[in-house]
């Protein structure tokens, strides 16, 4: 989410983990537990999606966002990449009790952990991921927090079915006195043949000392890889988010159902 709770049009937290966002690998869908890689590999990605959404919340305000990131990860199971997205909400927050929350318009992640196998059929992953929109100003708002997040993250994968749960060491998403709190994935990878997969998701954000921001999200993702490193998207994705609390500035629904469609190509 990437809202700001603080009590004004803002937008925090949305959209997935492998939540809801959708076709482009980032943090925290990206690298998927299971086994280790066979041997060192540098990969980048670049991409454009109809809408941004973040665990089910619209980040870029329902406009298109352009999307891009680059991963490592060794023969060991260790692996690092960044990733960054335009957004909107920052600069939607406006002036928050007399400050200026910002304009940035990107928002970076950082993230690096470890993944393999407990035993043969059931994989893990492990790491964490850091969140920044640079220059944001929200800690300076009376009653508010730094909008940058820090999060760690474990999953488990058992056949096509992954289980992932995230916990912020930090406030989450300028929202002071939340520290703590913690988002469950459970989401499923269907190969469908010739390039097609079929991932449905539900996942719950637990926001901790402001359980009113609490809410469920849920997609469901057909994907196309056309090989060559092209592949694309479209994703039904709705939450019941609080209609109260994710609201944009002029008045429309961020956890919304919608449809949202990307187009990614990788190298």
């Amino acid at each position: 989410m990437r809202e700001s709770f603080l009590s004004v049009p803002r937008l925090c937290l949305a959209a997935t983990v492998l939540s809801a966002t959708v076709f482009v690998a980032r943090a925290d869908e990206a690298p998927a537990a299971g086994a280790a890689p066979a041997g060192p590999a540098l990969s980048f990605n670049v991409g454009a999606i109809s809408e941004y959404r973040y665990r089910g919340i619209a980040q870029s305000r329902f406009d298109p966002a352009l999307q891009g990131g680059a991963d490592y990860g060794a023969a060991s199971g260790l692996y690092v990449g960044t990733w960054l997205s335009t957004i909107r909400w920052i600069k939607d927050a406006g002036t928050l009790n007399g400050v200026d929350t910002g304009s940035t318009p990107l928002e970076w992640d950082l993230y690096g952990g470890y993944k393999g196998e407990l035993t043969p059929g059931l994989g893990f992953d492990v790491g964490g991921l850091a969140y920044v929109y640079p220059n944001n100003r929200f800690g300076r708002v009376s009653g508010g927090s730094d909008a940058n997040t820090f999060e760690l993250y474990g999953a488990l994968v058992v056949g096509v079915v992954s289980a992932k749960y995230s916990v912020a060491l930090t406030d989450l998403f300028g929202n002071a006195d939340t520290k703590g709190s913690g988002y469950l994935d459970l989401s499923a990878a269907f190969d469908l043949g010739q390039g097609w997969s079929l991932t449905p998701h539900v996942g719950r954000q637990e926001v901790r000392h402001l359980g009113a921001a609490s809410y469920t999200d849920y997609a469901l993702t057909l994907a196309k890889d056309f090989g060559g490193g092209l592949s694309a998207s479209a994703a039904a994705i709705g939450t019941d988010a609080s209609k109260a609390i994710y609201v944009a500035p002029d008045g429309r629904f961020l956890g919304r159902t919608a449809l949202v469609v990307g187009l990614k190509a990788s190298f």
